[in-house]
């Protein structure tokens, strides 16, 4: 366990010696998981510090049409909703499900208050995992009010290339994983890239994408 642990963020820094002397003095349990079986249902609430080891787990959320949509993939060793430990409504945002056989460690409240107090290194790197999911939630809250596909596309085009100061790339994923990811149809999405390819706005080849027109692409974000 100590040596999952090592590679994950809230351990940044320490070993695993270091780790098992602090899991001595806590209050902790692990679990398996098979693929598709719910960890956490939504609105629960979260009294303990969730830590997938092993394996991989989604978030879903449910629209009002009562359509379930992946907000996002996880792999392991990571935290599970670290946000959401504390607060006055501290409750799962997302239903978590395995995407696979999964092994996942909880720590109490109690306990990892007493771990932040231990060290401020794992202090510190809470922080800012907790920082860093917040800023994740917001560009994901600003992703989902684009209305149509090709806005949805435009945003998630440009965002790449203006990470990687480029305005040709590999997408990081399948056009089956954007649907998942945009909520929306697989055919409807392709039918999305053919347009915007006959209008001369992007040129796309599988996964290799060059953007053609800057401007036109922006202009489908308003």
């Amino acid at each position: 366990m100590e040596e999952l642990l090592e590679k994950c963020s809230l351990f940044k820094e320490l070993n695993s010696n270091e780790i098992a002397g602090y899991f001595k003095q806590l209050n902790y349990q692990q679990k398996s998981y098979e693929k598709d079986q719910v960890v956490v249902h939504a609105d629960t609430e979260v009294s303990s510090l969730l830590i997938l080891l092993e394996g991989s787990v989604r978030g879903e959320m449910m629209d009002y049409t009562g359509k379930t949509v992946k907000i996002e993939d996880i792999e392991g060793p990571n935290l599970l909703a670290p946000a959401f430990l504390f607060g006055s409504n501290n409750k799962f945002p997302v239903t978590i499900v395995a995407n696979n056989v999964c092994n996942i460690l909880s720590i109490s409240k109690a306990s990892f208050i007493e771990l932040l107090q231990m060290n401020s290194e794992i202090l510190a790197n809470f922080l800012n995992n907790i920082s860093n999911r917040a800023q994740f939630l917001s560009n994901k809250l600003r992703f989902m009010t684009f209305q149509t596909i090709k806005g949805k596309i435009a945003h998630f085009l440009l965002q790449i290339s203006k990470k990687t100061g480029k305005d040709e790339f590999m997408l990081p994923k399948s056009q089956n994983e954007l649907a998942e990811m945009f909520g929306v149809a697989r055919p409807s999405l392709g039918r999305a890239i053919r347009e915007l390819n006959n209008d001369g706005i992007i040129n796309a080849e599988g996964k290799k994408v060059r953007i053609i027109n800057k401007n036109e692409l922006a202009g489908l974000l308003k």
